[in-house]
C-alpha cells in the first residue's frame, strides 16, 4: 500500500479503528498505549515518518548530544475472541458483538499543514479492512479538583451515532473544539464518508500538562461499555493514585508560609492558579490567544472572547498588561 509499510496483513472481522496522538494530560496516547499492552495487540504496519515529521533539536543524555529518532506512527491489530465464537459482528448503532480492533498510535503530532495527507494514509489502510467506525480520545479541561472522578463527554460525526451514544449516559459536547489530530482526524474522516466519535474525559485546568491516567482509564471504561468489551484498568487507577499523591505534595509545597489553620476556598484557588502557572499552555491555545490579540487591535469587541479564553485557562495575570494596553491604545485613538 502506497505510503504505508505493511509488516503483515491480518484477517480481521468488521474491525473498529482507534487512533491516538499525544495531547493534554496524555489522555489519548496513554489510553491507546495501555490498550495495546493490555490486549496484547500486535504491530502490523507503519507510516514512514520522513514526510510528516522533522527534527527540531538534539537529545542529550549523560552529557552526550545526539540526534533523536523521528516519531513513530504504528498500526496494531487485536482479534476479539468473541468474533471467533460468534462468527459475525455488527456495526456501532446496533448491538455490538465481537468487533476486532485496529489501533493506530503516533508518539507525536505531525506537521498539521500535512494533516490531510497524513490522515488519508490512515484512512486508506482502514478502508482496505472495511472499517466502518473510527474512535479517538481527548481531554476535557474543566474547573475541577484533581481528586474528583472525571466525567465522560462525547462528540460524533453523525446524528445516528449521537443518539446511540446518548444511551450510555455520557455528556454530549454540544459545541467547542477538539484540538490537534485527536479531533481533526475525525473531521477529515467524516469528509471521507467514514463515521466516528471522540470520547473525552475531564481533567483539571491546572494540570493540563501533567499525565492523567485517571482520565485515560475513564475513556477506556467508556469504550468498553460501547464495544461490550471488558477492559481492566486497575493499573491505570493505581498510577492515578500515585499521581494524585504527587500533586498533593506539590500543593503542600505551594502552601508553605500559609497559616497553620485550615486554608479557605480563596487560598485553595490561589494554589490552583499557582500550579497552573507551572504548566504550559497547549500550542493550539497559545496560537488562539495570539490570534485574538491581533484581532482585538483592530476590533476591540474581540476583547470579550479574549478575556474569556484567558480566564478559562487561568493565564489572565500573565497577559494582563497586554490586555489592558488594548484599551489604552483604543482610548488614545479616540482622543
Amino acid at each position: 500500500m502506497e505510503g504505508i509499510k505493511i509488516l503483515k496483513r491480518p484477517r480481521l472481522k468488521n474491525p473498529i479503528l482507534i487512533v491516538a496522538w499525544p495531547g493534554m494530560g496524555e489522555v489519548s496516547f496513554k489510553a491507546a498505549s495501555y490498550l495495546v499492552e493490555k490486549l496484547g495487540a500486535q504491530e502490523f504496519a507503519q507510516i514512514p515518518p520522513e514526510e510528516f515529521f522533522y527534527l527540531t533539536g538534539s537529545f542529550i543524555q549523560d552529557g552526550l548530544l545526539s540526534i533523536p529518532e523521528l516519531p513513530q506512527s504504528k498500526f496494531y491489530y487485536w482479534k476479539n475472541p468473541a468474533t471467533k465464537r460468534l462468527g459475525t459482528a455488527k456495526n456501532i448503532g446496533g448491538k455490538i458483538e465481537g468487533n476486532d480492533l485496529i489501533i493506530f498510535i503516533s508518539n507525536a503530532q505531525p506537521d498539521l499543514a500535512k494533516a490531510e495527507s497524513y490522515s488519508s494514509r490512515i484512512m486508506n489502510l482502514a478502508k482496505s479492512f472495511k472499517v466502518k467506525t473510527m474512535v479517538s480520545f481527548a481531554a476535557m479541561p474543566q474547573p475541577i479538583d484533581h481528586t474528583q472522578p472525571p466525567g465522560v463527554w462525547f462528540s460524533a460525526t453523525s446524528r445516528a451515532l449521537i443518539e446511540h451514544l446518548k444511551s450510555f449516559n455520557f455528556n454530549l459536547l454540544n459545541e467547542g473544539q477538539i484540538s490537534g489530530m485527536n479531533g481533526l482526524f475525525l473531521g477529515i474522516a467524516k469528509q471521507a464518508g467514514i463515521d466516528g466519535f471522540c470520547l473525552l474525559a475531564d481533567i483539571p485546568l491546572y494540570t493540563i500538562q501533567i499525565e492523567n491516567p485517571k482520565a485515560s482509564a475513564c475513556v477506556l471504561e467508556a469504550l468498553g461499555k460501547i464495544l461490550q468489551l471488558q477492559i481492566e484498568v486497575s493499573s491505570l487507577n493505581a498510577q492515578a493514585h500515585t499521581m494524585e499523591e504527587e500533586i498533593n505534595k506539590l500543593l503542600d509545597y505551594l502552601k508553605l508560609g500559609s497559616p497553620v489553620a485550615p486554608i479557605g476556598e480563596e487560598e485553595i484557588e490561589k494554589i490552583k492558579k499557582s500550579l497552573s502557572q507551572l504548566t504550559k499552555l497547549p500550542l493550539s491555545i497559545k496560537d488562539k490567544i495570539e490570534k485574538l490579540f491581533n484581532e482585538a487591535k483592530t476590533d476591540i469587541s474581540k476583547a470579550h472572547e479574549l478575556k474569556s479564553t484567558l480566564d478559562k485557562w487561568n493565564v489572565y495575570k500573565e497577559y494582563e498588561d497586554r490586555f489592558l494596553d488594548l484599551f489604552r491604545k483604543t482610548k488614545e485613538k479616540n482622543n
